[in-house]
């Protein structure tokens, strides 16, 4: 979705004991890496539950400026969008770069390679020309314009926003990139209509209704007969689009209840398709996409919703592939407080279940207290997810540790970080609890929404942030390296 388009005009730190967090509460600072990082991998530059989408904004750019190292930001950016798949927020890293950095032969590349598809371009320009108007700086031409040199005439059309506010086109004039014969005929207008799902269903529509049209002079009959053709058409029309696969990853999760209604001879193909392994890790799918297409199935009895869950069910297998099988004891503790309401828990409920499954966990649930839970573990995944909690009350991480009835080797927090209620920051809690099991577990300290302060020193656990199967591999890794997510990002080649 278009977000700065509709714009475009004119080391390891130490922690900080004392910090406050935004709810209020006694928490610990991260380090500015690391913060930004988390922002980066969790942050979609929307309105949330503690801080609206400038504030976020402000402390990202607060975040680029205490780094210090411009290299690092880029390099944070491109390990969010080419590995992650976060885009806005990251097309707003490559604008504030573009302004802050200057003379420096790796913008130029970096510009370049966080394109994935052309409107990552023009949202990248239009964000730059939102926030700092003109002129626009020659590395970032040089960048976006080498980039939209690789597309070809289909995906330029995919995505040339012919009726947006700033178009593709827009974009071409004020880059002047080089020339390419799909960018001249942009330029043109010789482009054809891309092949789109989209522009497949408005043309057999069209069609059946003019059709039906000229073959009618009765003006009741004729609008009982164009509804019946247009919906017959369409219906060939979903049918075709699964059939010859000509729908996106995420077209299909959200066109699931479309084509069960109006195309349920596709269910087989359509089913396929959803559980094949390659197609879910291509498409940078998160995990919690996948529960509104199981949501769509839940009501109006569609047919062939039964198979079409049980795909859904291998396709989240498949998207969390990476589970590590933990030896020893393990507790997944999922916060249920009120701001966790909406993605975050959706995203949290769905890490809780699936680590419940792969490992045998413990569950318990907190808000302003905890509690077990004892899932069925035959459920699927998707079921375990919703099943397990819905979000109110106040945030108490003390009450985890006070809740803890034997030992454990490791704890995986999954919260947004806000705790405020007993004080904030269960130090004396944790402490307590180790003495009382004599037990030293290492704690997995998730971050759902990236809100910048820990609930623990940094140097006690590991503080994981984002959400996707590459999560796991870096819970690995943390066991022998606290650092590991940092290391992650400094690994992205940035040359020049």
């Amino acid at each position: 979705m278009a977000k700065f388009s509709i714009l475009a005009g004119p080391a390891r730190g130490k922690t900080v004991p004392g910090t406050v967090n935004l709810a209020g509460g006694r928490a610990f600072a991260q380090t500015a890496r690391l913060e930004l990082v988390s922002l980066l991998l969790t942050t979609f530059l929307e309105d949330e539950f503690y801080r609206t989408e400038r504030q976020t904004m402000a402390r990202i750019r607060e975040l680029i400026a205490r780094v210090a190292d411009p290299r690092f930001a880029a390099k944070a950016a491109l390990y969010a969008r080419n590995t992650h798949g976060m885009r806005s927020v990251t097309h707003f890293v490559a604008g504030e770069l573009a302004k802050a950095v200057k003379g420096e032969a790796w913008t130029r590349r970096f510009y370049a390679d966080l394109v994935r598809r052309p409107d990552d371009a023009v949202e990248i320009l239009g964000c730059y020309l939102a926030l700092h108007g003109r002129p626009v700086p020659n590395s970032l031409k040089k960048g976006l314009g080498a980039a939209l040199g690789r597309f070809d005439e289909h995906q330029l059309a995919k995505y040339r926003r012919e009726h947006g506010v700033f178009k593709l086109v827009d974009a071409v004039n004020l880059l002047h990139p080089k020339a390419t014969p799909a960018l001249s005929r942009l330029v043109r207008g010789g482009l054809a209509p891309a092949q789109t799902w989209e522009t497949t269903l408005t043309r057999a529509a069209a069609d059946a209704a003019a059709a039906t049209t000229i073959a009618t002079h009765a003006a009741t009959a004729g609008v009982d007969a164009t509804s019946a053709t247009v919906a017959a058409a369409k219906s060939q029309a979903w049918a075709a689009l699964v059939r010859d696969r000509k729908l996106g990853y995420l077209a299909l999760l959200r066109n699931i209840r479309n084509i069960l209604t109006h195309a349920p001879e596709a269910v087989e193909e359509l089913c396929g398709q959803l559980a094949d392994e390659r197609a879910v890790r291509r498409s940078l799918v998160f995990p919690f996409q996948f529960l509104p297409a199981a949501e769509a199935l839940k009501h109006g009895n569609l047919p062939g919703a039964g198979r079409a869950m049980d795909a859904l069910n291998q396709a989240v297998d498949h998207s969390l592939a990476n589970v590590p099988r933990f030896e020893g004891a393990t507790l997944v503790a999922l916060d249920t407080s009120g701001s966790m309401c909406g993605r975050p828990l959706a995203i949290g409920s769905l890490f809780a279940a699936v680590l419940v499954k792969a490992s045998g966990a413990d569950l318990m649930v907190f808000n302003h207290e905890a509690r077990y839970l004892t899932p069925n573990r035959r459920d699927t995944t998707l079921t375990l997810a919703r099943d397990i909690a819905s979000a109110s009350g106040g945030t108490d991480f003390n009450a985890i540790f006070e809740c803890a009835n034997r030992a454990y080797d490791r704890i995986i927090i999954l919260s947004d970080m806000q705790s405020w209620l007993g004080g904030g920051a269960p130090v004396r809690a944790f402490a307590d609890y180790r003495r009382r099991h004599e037990a030293a577990p290492r704690v997995y300290s998730f971050d759902l929404k990236g809100d910048g302060t820990l609930q623990f020193p940094q140097e006690r656990v590991c503080c994981l942030a984002g959400w996707s199967d590459r999560m796991f591999g870096i819970m690995q890794k943390l066991d022998h390296d606290p650092e590991a997510l940092i290391r992650e990002v400094e690994s992205i080649p940035l040359p020049g």
